[in-house]
Formats: structure tokens, C-alpha cells, sequence
């Protein structure tokens, strides 16, 4: 019992610690303290033996800059010199060496002011790709918060009731394991990069959330992806992105492509003329490169002609632009001048290819300008949010949606495709609802992260098995152990990076359910489940209910449910259901706190027993015994009997009050 009291302290110790962003003292985390850019989801691009920039903030003086990544390093990086840049910075010129292994890397930056460690810091190929695969993510919404929808195969639901009626094993579905669940899927299916369309997190204050993203693209890069991502505005103001994830706008090169990414505000909806003027300027400065361009709130979007979008040919940003207006998003047409200007800009410098968001659902506009040359206005559905149009659609004249992400390729000479997806137009309107990958909706990866281990659970309902790399932070000495892993590895490499260890395999993760565990040595207890409280404390007949409880285990929780019996011993079903999936009250690393929405039951007397079963198979439950009558005086619960790995005890009054304190004094903190 005392090593599950040391590990959850020691997991509240992370979250409350998680604001500083300096994980030792030697090593800071906060690239905003240090640079400009690069930063974590703004990596510099290079070849070997060839040079890319550090924009330093002012105050600040670079002795050294070493690259490391899990298989490859540590690479001295050779500082070619410093000039003065625009207010105040200092622009350090960085040669890679000749003999750099093609990787993504960490830049270990050691200044004046300490050591920086810099994830996603620099992308090395052997030679300039001719094409980029473009894996992409858009409205993650990460959160510490409760962020979740449920998900069944293609089904899609905000409300678990409903899904239940449809479904057998209802998914919850946070935005936490949906965003590193699309990050992790991708990686591992050889995409040259991932794009981040805004809304990284879902408010723009929460900065163990920003830490969480941080994380999520930390391991994602370190696996080989390079991640570049721009705010969105939910991340508006961006005080805490510009602080931990990136600048507010920025561009990049790739060999022959720039990728420029702007801020189109809060409910702005629409870059600033200051933007347009240094994109207008970025763009002269490359105009044999191919552009793409991200910004978070879509330029079309024209419901009342077509939800979906559509193709707009031969007309000209000028002779026919009180036409094309009617088709913007309603941001964007309040303000003509900046909007006008843009297609200009989107014609006169060829681009063919923009990415957003927003929208929580998929959209394809191409507008094919008088010259004959295609532009596509690409827009993708939430990756991570609950809050769209469920699947089936709630209104059956509504387009319905999923967790999405998506495939773009683009080649030098300006031709984008979508492997994946076959869009229909009819009429010049697109009669595709889904126009994205059912990832997470299909692929979800559930990691756990304690000082015991590293644990993930697998479930791939996709229609093939997935084979790739993972990296994953581990505590020292942990190995994989085999006895508790069920899917096909090779061990590529372990490396100590900084203050954190971390394994890199090669996996195939097989369809349905399977698990990964790396740890210190096997688990032999079993989990710790106390049932706090029912909300309403009193169901009421045929009325919708939910149990909340604490669970926690040394390594991880595989499976959490609930099954009701009746007082013959039979277990309750509703809908498709007789488990009952519980949910985390929040995305906090290391909360142990959970509920189980419960539907409602006739009159009679009633056993909740809640399930709990961690990665080496051992099993604990807690019970809690309910009598449901119309009649209020007899409403009454019964006391609470829990099992665990302690044995049976008695959950009294003072722990029941002590158990339900444990969210408020997180929402309190937050």
C-alpha cells in the first residue's frame, strides 16, 4: 500500500511541478527563455555538412550546441558565426557535421544562462525530399480538463447513452490519447512530418495542458517525425504557446518548399495587414520554392451554397471578387481588404497547397485561377474534440464527422493529392462527409507513465495491422517485459537524453487489443479502487446516474469498467452494454480520479461493482450496494464494501469526503 501512496504523490509532485518547465536544475525545458526559433514545434531543416539558424533573444550568449537523438550522436555543432538580427536578436549561423546521421534531433544549447533542451530542435536528411508527406492534426484541444467523446468503429458519439444503443464496447475517447494516439499512428507510418492546424490545446491558460502537447511532440520527433504546428484560437491569447510550443507566426524551408504559418487571432478569424506584409516579403525573398501556408481559421467556407466546399474556376481575385466573397468564411469577408489581398497573394506567388482548421469537420475547396493553375483550400476535422457533428449526425440533414486526421502530399512541382481519400464532386460541390483517416477514431494508443514503467494499450480497429517506430520515456534500467507483452518488437536503441531515459523499438501492433510494457520488474499487486460517491447520491428510477472513484496502480490501469447486478445476480444491460466504461475525470499525468455514467434502472435492489485490471493481469473491484424507489425516505445507499489488492475494508464517511475533495482541489489549483 505504501509504494501506491509514494507513486500517486509522487505523480501530483509532476503535475503541480509541470508549470516551471525545468526538469533539473542544469536543464531548462522553456525554448522562450533562450530562442526565437527553432523552437519545439518549429524545428530548423538541414543537410549534413550544411548550415540552418538559431534566432537568439537579446541577453543571451550561445557557448555550444550539441545534437543528440535516441540512435544517433551526440554531434558537436560547429558555430560559424553571429550577426545582429531584427529587434535585438542575434542570428547564430550552426554547420551540421558531414558525417550527421540523417534523424530528428534534440539541440542540447548550452548559454550564459544555462543548458536548453530543445526537442524537435533540427531535421537532418541525406538529401532535399522531392515530395513531402504531410501526416496532419488539426483541433487537438488538449486539456486537463475532461475533453471526451466515445467511439465504437466508425460511430462516433457525445453522448454515451446514445452510442451504447449502437454498440457493444463503447471507447471513451479523451483528447490527451486522441492527439498522441494520431501523433504515435502516423509516425509510425513513414510521413515526412506532422501538421498542427491550431486549437494544439483547448485553453490557452492551461499550462500542464501546453506541457502535456509538449510531451506528445517530444516522443513524436524523437521516433523520426518532425512536428510543425501553429496556434490556434483556442491557444489565443498565446502567453503559454509562445512560452512552451512556438512563435505566433514563422516560416521554414524544406529543400524546394517553404511552409509559412500565420495567426488568424481569437475571434479575429483573419491574419493581421502586418502578417500579410512579412509574408508578401517572405514569399519574394523565396519565389522558386513551392509554398504552403497554414492558418487556423478556413478562407472558404460557404455553408448556405455548399457545408462541404466545392471548385471555383477561372475567376480573377479582382474583375470577379464580388463573386468569390459570397464563399468566404464570414471572418475573413469582414474584412475585404486583408481577404482580397490574400488570394492576390495566393495567385501571384502560385500556392498551391493551405492548410486550417477550425471547423471541426472536413472541407476541400480548390479554386482554379484564370491562368489554369490549382490552389487548394484544405480544411480538417477536430483530431481531438468532442464538439461536432456526431456519427450517426444527431440531425439527419447534418454532415457527420469522426476523429480525424489526414495524408497530404505535395510535390515540388505544386501537385497535391490525398492518398487515402476519395473525394466526390458533383456539380462543382463536394458530396463527401468523410474526407479524412478514421485515426484515433480507429487507432487509439493508451499510455501510462509512472516510475515503474511504461506501459501502452493498443486498440487497432483499422482493417490491417500498423508497423513502425515508438519512442517512449522510461524510468533507468526499465526493459521490456515479455511476459506481459503481447505484440511483435525489436529494440532499436535506449539513450539517456538530458534528465529523461528513453527506448526506441520497432512494433507491429496486430488489430484489436494488445500492450507494450517496459518496466523495472513485474507487477504483483493489484490495483487500488474505492468508490467515492453516486451523482445523484439518490438515483432516481429510469434516471441516468454516474459513480465516481479513485483507481491506481503501480504501472498502469489496462481495463476500468462497471457491471450492475440486479438482486438475482444478473447483470444490467442497457443498450448493447452490460460493461460500463469508466472515464478519467481529467488529462492530468498521474490523476486517479474516474467516473462511470450509469443508466437508469427500475425500482429494486442493485450491486455496482467497479472493475479495475492492470497490465500484469491482477484484479481488484470495490462495491457499492443500492436500493432504487420512487419513494425519497427510501432512496437510501447502502454503506460502500470495496475489494482491492488491501483486501476488503469498510469506505466510511471520512473517506468517501476525502475521496470527493481529491478533483476539487485540483480544479481549485487550476
Amino acid at each position: 500500500m505504501l509504494r501506491k501512496v509514494l507513486s500517486m504523490l509522487l505523480a501530483i509532485t509532476a503535475v503541480l511541478a509541470a508549470a516551471g518547465y525545468v526538469s533539473a536544475e542544469e536543464y531548462s525545458y522553456t525554448y522562450s527563455d533562450y530562442l526565437y526559433q527553432p523552437a519545439p514545434v518549429v524545428p530548423a531543416f538541414a543537410l549534413p555538412g550544411e548550415s540552418f539558424e538559431l534566432y537568439v533573444k537579446e541577453g543571451v550568449s550561445v557557448s555550444s550546441i550539441e545534437a543528440v537523438s535516441v540512435l544517433h550522436g551526440p554531434y558537436q555543432l560547429e558555430i560559424q558565426g553571429t550577426s545582429p538580427g531584427e529587434d535585438g536578436m542575434t542570428v547564430v549561423k550552426v554547420k551540421t557535421p558531414d558525417d550527421i546521421a540523417p534523424d530528428t534531433y534534440f539541440l542540447l544549447i548550452k548559454t550564459d544562462k544555462g543548458t536548453l533542451v530543445l526537442p524537435n530542435g533540427l531535421k537532418v536528411f541525406k538529401e532535399w525530399p522531392k515530395e513531402l508527406k504531410l501526416a496532419w492534426t488539426s483541433d487537438t484541444h488538449v486539456t486537463t480538463g475532461a475533453k471526451i467523446g466515445y467511439v465504437c468503429g466508425d460511430y462516433f458519439q457525445s453522448n454515451i447513452y446514445k452510442l451504447e444503443e449502437m454498440c457493444s464496447n463503447p471507447i471513451p475517447l479523451h483528447s490527451v490519447v486522441a492527439t498522441y494516439s494520431a501523433y504515435l499512428y502516423w509516425g509510425m507510418n513513414g510521413a515526412t512530418l506532422m501538421i498542427n492546424t491550431g486549437d494544439e490545446v483547448d485553453t490557452s491558460g492551461d499550462m500542464v495542458g501546453y506541457k502535456i502537447m509538449f510531451d506528445i511532440t517530444k516522443d513524436t520527433s524523437a521516433a523520426d517525425m518532425p512536428v510543425v504546428g501553429i496556434k490556434g484560437n483556442h491557444d489565443d491569447p498565446p502567453t503559454v504557446y509562445t512560452q512552451l510550443l512556438g512563435p505566433k507566426y514563422f516560416y521554414v524551408t524544406i529543400g524546394k518548399f517553404i511552409i509559412i504559418g500565420l495567426d488568424t487571432g481569437g475571434d479575429q478569424g483573419y491574419p493581421t495587414e502586418d502578417q500579410l506584409d512579412w509574408m508578401e516579403k517572405v514569399l519574394e525573398e523565396h519565389k522558386d520554392y513551392t509554398p504552403i501556408i497554414l492558418y487556423h481559421h478556413p478562407y472558404f467556407f460557404d455553408p448556405r451554397w455548399n457545408y462541404l466546399g466545392g471548385v471555383l474556376k477561372g475567376l480573377d481575385p479582382d474583375a470577379d471578387w464580388d463573386q468569390i466573397k459570397g464563399h468566404l468564411r464570414r471572418s475573413w469577408s469582414s474584412q475585404e481588404e486583408i481577404s482580397k489581398r490574400f488570394l492576390e497573394d495566393i495567385v501571384k506567388y502560385n500556392v498551391p497547397l493551405t492548410m486550417s482548421g477550425h471547423i471541426h469537420h472536413d472541407m476541400y475547396w480548390l479554386y482554379i485561377d484564370k491562368n489554369g493553375n490549382k490552389h487548394y483550400f484544405l480544411t480538417l476535422t477536430s483530431t481531438g474534440a468532442p464538439d461536432k457533428e456526431p456519427n450517426p449526425p444527431a440531425n439527419p440533414k447534418h454532415s457527420p464527422t469522426w476523429y480525424g486526421s489526414n495524408l497530404v502530399v505535395i510535390k515540388e512541382d505544386g501537385s497535391v493529392e490525398m492518398p487515402y481519400v476519395n473525394v466526390e464532386i458533383k456539380d462543382d460541390k463536394v458530396q463527401s462527409d468523410f474526407m479524412s483517416v478514421p485515426v484515433p477514431q480507429r487507432f487509439m494508443a493508451f499510455r501510462h507513465v509512472s516510475e515503474a514503467g511504461t506501459a501502452v494499450k493498443f486498440i487497432n480497429q483499422l482493417d490491417e495491422s500498423v508497423s513502425g517506430p515508438i519512442v517512449l520515456p522510461i524510468p533507468e534500467g526499465a526493459k521490456v517485459d515479455p511476459e506481459a507483452t503481447n505484440i511483435t518488437y525489436t529494440v532499436l536503441g535506449e539513450r539517456q537524453i538530458a534528465d529523461q531515459y528513453y527506448i526506441m523499438l520497432n512494433v507491429t501492433i496486430p488489430q484489436g487489443v494488445s500492450q507494450l510494457v517496459i518496466d523495472t520488474g513485474a507487477d504483483t499487486e493489484k490495483p487500488v479502487v474505492q468508490i467515492a460517491y453516486l451523482q445523484p447520491s439518490h438515483p432516481k428510477p429510469n434516471a441516468n446516474f454516474m459513480a465516481y472513484f479513485t483507481a491506481q496502480d503501480n504501472l498502469g490501469i489496462r481495463d476500468l469498467y462497471a457491471v450492475i447486478y440486479d438482486e438475482n445476480g444478473n447483470r444490467v444491460k442497457y443498450g448493447k452494454v452490460d460493461k460500463f466504461p469508466g472515464e478519467p475525470s481529467s488529462g492530468k499525468p498521474g490523476d486517479t480520479f474516474y467516473i462511470v455514467q450509469l443508466p437508469g434502472l427500475e425500482e429494486g435492489k442493485y450491486k455496482i461493482e467497479i472493475v479495475a485490471e492492470d497490465f500484469h493481469g491482477n484484479r481488484a473491484t470495490a462495491t457499492k450496494e443500492i436500493t432504487i424507489t420512487s419513494t425519497s425516505k427510501a432512496a437510501k445507499t447502502t454503506t460502500a464494501k470495496q475489494t482491492s489488492s488491501e483486501g476488503k475494508s469498510t469506505c466510511g464517511p471520512a473517506a468517501l469526503v476525502g475521496l470527493a475533495v481529491v478533483p476539487l482541489l485540483l480544479r481549485r489549483r487550476k
